[in-house]
């Protein structure tokens, strides 16, 4: 069972299956009416215009093709959930959320009621066998420029057995040159940037409009807690933001913090952003058992960040404190930290929600 989304990649990972010798079915997730998230356009991922294209495609590589109603599930499970940590004043990652719940979860769980030995998507990672512990390895992409492996990283050993991704050997150049060659409508489509239920950005409206509550304006502090300003918002902001602050100051600031149980957003300047120690929760270890002892990894906490050297200690079977070996710019309590294998650099070790970074 193949996840299409209508996209470029997708549709080059059916064909090239079908090659293979693969029996194979097409199916795209239907996740939100248009009217349901303000948007004008229909070419949105998993949006009506897609599942045309996957549809098209399919029919062109000879495969079926079947539309399926998760738009329940994704509101719950990303949408609802991308609210509530704003309104808690975490930053989510809605792409983490989505393939967790809907495309690993929902999709797969479709795919063995079928009776597929295994679902397949466009994504850019790889999948081994680790011929020694007998564990499934989740692996960078080959073009270390699409590498998708840091969204992935909740993938479990079951999972990983059935899972396929036939773009992870390739780049993005070649599969576009596949697209072309076999007259695919979507071969220079364009990727999409954003998330895909909020596609201009706006975060903030997209909640007040959702949620029919306004973001209520609270004090901007500095480290000190004296007031130092008025916000917009907590919604308004993320850790690590300098720009649309609304505060004037000799010095440039960030956001270091946000508190929703007084409302307010602290201030800093760019060198208190800095530290070495993170918590990561609802940890994820896929390339070996939690280890018992401290372990070196290559550390990413932003996506298609270059990794940093790091010591990583579980203090539970999935709850990682990792340090750096030099400080970090501070990561939003919400987003992704993946850790990469320290010697095998391509392999995934693990993956968790950050909770907490500053000073030890």
């Amino acid at each position: 069972m193949i996840a299409m989304s209508g996209g470029v990649d997708s549709s080059v990972a059916a064909h090239l299956l079908c090659e293979q010798g693969y029996s194979c079915i097409g199916v795209t997730m239907k996740l939100f009416e248009n009217d349901d998230i303000g948007a004008e356009s229909d070419d949105l991922c998993c949006s009506l215009g897609s599942s045309l294209d996957a549809r098209r495609v399919a029919a062109k590589i000879g495969i079926p093709h079947y539309a399926f109603n998760f738009s329940r599930d994704f509101d719950e499970r990303v949408i609802g959930k991308f609210i509530r940590e704003y309104e808690l004043g975490r930053t989510p990652n809605p792409c983490v959320d989505c393939n967790r719940f809907l495309k690993f979860d929902r999709l797969f769980e479709t795919a063995r009621q079928a009776g597929c030995g295994y679902i397949a998507t466009g994504h850019y990672a790889r999948v081994d066998l680790d011929a020694l512990s007998g564990r499934y390895l989740l692996k960078k992409a080959l073009d270390r420029t699409k590498d998708q492996s840091y969204v992935l990283y909740m993938l479990t050993q079951e999972q990983l057995a059935r899972t396929l991704f036939p773009l992870g050997g390739m780049r993005k150049s070649e599969v576009r040159e596949i697209a072309s060659a076999r007259g695919f409508a979507n071969a220079q489509k364009p990727e999409s940037q954003d998330i895909c239920f909020v596609p201009d950005g706006r975060y903030a409206d997209f909640i007040e409009r959702r949620t029919g509550r306004k973001s209520e304006p609270g004090d901007f502090v500095d480290e000190s807690g004296r007031v130092i300003g008025r916000h917009r918002g907590l919604i308004r902001y993320t850790i690590g933001q300098r720009r649309r602050l609304g505060i004037s100051c000799s010095e440039k600031l960030f956001v270091r913090d946000k508190n929703p149980l007084d409302n307010t957003v602290t201030l800093c300047v760019e060198e208190s952003l800095y530290t070495k120690t993170l918590v990561a929760e609802d940890f994820n270890t896929i390339s070996r058992d939690v280890p018992d002892a401290p372990l070196r990894v290559r550390a990413m906490t932003r996506y298609r960040q270059e990794e940093r050297l790091a010591t990583a200690v579980w203090t539970s079977q999935d709850r990682v404190v990792v340090t750096f070996d030099e400080p970090q710019r501070q990561a939003a309590p919400g987003q992704a930290v993946v850790l990469y294998e320290f010697e095998r650099e391509d392999v995934v070790l693990g993956g968790g929600t950050v909770s907490w970074m500053g000073d030890d």
